[in-house]
């Protein structure tokens, strides 16, 4: 754990933008967060499609991400940065289960993978894989800001845009006109 005085610093730098400041707050952090995480999954079913690590990485670059756009302006010393990571954390462990939960229980996807002879009759091609992950990254840095992000990226998972609203507690009109708004983006890039 860093000394006390050395949080502040850090903190005041990753505002900043300093990539120094991002590497010695995850030194300091991480592993703290992991075990976090690891208590908060240990009651979800254990075919999660990410571990704690996958969760805390998550939790981790959300949070370095919104502190670097100003959207912190409390976080100034280490119990304002914990706890922005635990809540941080938390929600997307419990999203993770709740999510992993839902899938489980669709008719629809138990369907489908009996009739295509079990979830992994076909391993994916890792370039296309790769290829597919990249493009997807530059489409979401595309998007102006982190709530349509995060919109984008509930779409892409499965949620359906009545899940969304009630996920981001807006009106189903106003999802609508947000992934409208998302399309536009996308147009403008994606090849006709």
């Amino acid at each position: 754990m860093p000394a006390a005085g050395s949080v502040s610093l850090w903190i005041g730098k990753l505002k900043q933008g300093d990539r120094e400041a991002v590497q010695r707050l995850w030194e300091g952090y991480f592993r703290r967060l992991v075990g976090l995480v690891r208590r908060k999954l240990r009651s979800a079913p254990p075919t999660l499609p990410a571990d704690e690590e996958d969760v805390a990485l998550s939790a981790f670059d959300s949070f370095c991400r919104r502190a670097e756009q100003g959207r912190f302006p409390r976080l100034d010393d280490r119990d304002d940065l914990w706890q922005l990571l635990v809540l941080i954390a938390t929600r997307k462990a419990a999203d993770l289960a709740e999510r992993e939960g839902r899938q489980r229980r669709d008719w629809r996807r138990t369907a489908a993978l009996e009739d295509s002879g079990g979830p992994f009759s076909v391993e994916p091609d890792p370039a296309v894989a790769a290829e597919v992950a990249e493009e997807s990254g530059r489409l979401l840095g595309l998007l102006p800001d982190e709530q349509l992000r995060c919109l984008a990226l509930r779409k892409l998972e499965g949620y359906t845009n009545e899940e969304i609203a009630g996920l981001l507690s807006c009106s189903l009109a106003t999802i609508e006109r947000r992934l409208a708004l998302i399309r536009k983006y996308w147009e403008k890039e994606l090849p006709a």
